[in-house]
């Protein structure tokens, strides 16, 4: 099983600038403890008869997935993923590592069960590191639960993608300001948030790299021209081909929503490498629909197929 304390990916990570300041000794359970360190390496690719199976599975927990499941009837030859946790929320000194390799031509769907919460921080910080790799004709759509960072939380991720210029990936990320609706609520009473995303071609060409880092204790996010009165921010990166991206973009719907408590914008990435979305809402689930309707014009737009709509569970 990957070191993946020191990997090189993982301490290209922990090696970021404006974490330093928190790269210190956890005084609890030592960084690299076992339940501390979670690997996921997840490979799809298409069996004899053309269904999409999940060929590769390694797996440490805390990071936790079963079988894949068939359970979307509007493509039933398309895994169904969860990414489970074992070890509760996120806290001082953990780190993830998460790969998925999509093979030509195969499809999957890939979500956690719950939305990740990276508890308070006394200590050091958490930090995720993700390799998405599609190969030619993939198709792959990997849409976690919310991220809810807590008060002095303190949380990095990066992920790399290479992705095949006739691939499609969409790529969720919802994040919210933090444990709103308790006796006491946390409004951006987190330490940190930084996240990155850099993608590639096969061949190494650069497609783009973006990067955002949120310190609410130097600058409130709640400043206009930054979150302003919202709470509730998702980021969706789509690569596709070009055809399909101006599809997409003419089909997508930006502006205000519900009286102004959703707002929703889309740009082109460079290199015609596809899109960003961007919401930004007051609570979760007015986000959460927006991003997935976004999905289902993409999963049309590519696949021919309607995203159908989520368990009334989750």
């Amino acid at each position: 099983m990957k070191d993946v304390v020191n990997s090189k990916e993982m301490q290209r990570v922990v090696a970021t600038r404006e974490m330093q300041p928190y790269n210190r000794p956890t005084r609890a359970m030592y960084i690299g403890a076992p339940g501390k360190v979670g690997y996921l390496r997840l490979g799809f690719e298409l069996d004899k008869d053309g269904k999409s199976i999940m060929r590769d599975l390694q797996r440490m927990a805390p990071l936790i997935v079963q079988q894949e499941l068939y359970c979307d009837e509007g493509m039933p030859a398309m895994p169904v993923v969860y990414i489970l946790s074992s070890g509760g929320p996120n806290v001082d000194g953990d780190r993830y590592e998460q790969e998925i390799v999509m093979r030509r031509g195969a499809i999957a769907h890939v979500t956690t069960g719950a939305a990740t919460k990276i508890a308070e921080m006394n200590d050091n910080f958490s930090a995720l590191c993700q390799q998405l790799t599609l190969e030619e004709d993939s198709y792959l759509e990997f849409m976690p639960e919310p991220t809810i960072p807590c008060r002095t939380a303190r949380y990095v991720t990066r992920t790399d993608i290479t992705c095949h210029a006739s691939a499609t990936l969409f790529y969720s990320e919802i994040f919210a300001c933090g444990r709103k609706h308790r006796d006491e609520p946390e409004i951006f009473a987190y330490d940190i948030l930084s996240v990155t995303c850099d993608a590639r071609r096969p061949d190494g060409e650069r497609l783009f790299r973006e990067k955002f880092v949120i310190e609410p204790g130097k600058q409130s996010p709640e400043m206009l021209g930054i979150m302003g009165r919202y709470h509730m921010f998702a980021n969706v990166i789509v690569l596709t081909p070009p055809d399909k991206a101006e599809e997409i973009y003419n089909a997508t719907e930006v502006g205000f929503k519900d009286g102004g408590d959703i707002a929703i914008g889309i740009t082109r990435l460079p290199n015609h490498a596809g899109l960003l979305l961007k919401v930004m809402g007051m609570e979760t689930e007015p986000v959460k629909k927006i991003v997935r309707e976004f999905a289902s014009t993409v999963r049309m737009t590519v696949k021919g197929h309607p995203l159908l709509p989520d368990f009334p569970w989750r």
